[in-house]
């Protein structure tokens, strides 16, 4: 559920939306970490003017959390 969520929500952000892809690392049964991969041209697109889009996203994810009961880390890293 996240993982399509988050995969439709950020190819819509970029400009290169075919580099985009997502990676959930299962920390342990209660804490999952997120990377996205993007290209580097899009990368600030993502993080936004003072964090504003990755606050964004990470509030959208941590609400769906409710229903999981999972923690989560996002981080976003360069395809190259």
């Amino acid at each position: 559920m996240v993982k399509d969520f988050l995969l439709s929500y950020t190819k819509l952000l970029v400009n290169h939306p075919e580099d985009i892809s997502i990676e959930i690392t299962q920390i342990d049964e209660n804490f999952d970490e997120i990377t996205i991969f993007a290209n580097s041209e899009d990368i600030g697109k993502l993080i936004g003017k003072e964090g504003r889009m990755i606050n964004s996203i990470k509030t959208v994810i941590s609400a769906g959390k409710a229903k999981g009961g999972k923690n989560y880390r996002v981080n976003i890293k360069d395809t190259e």
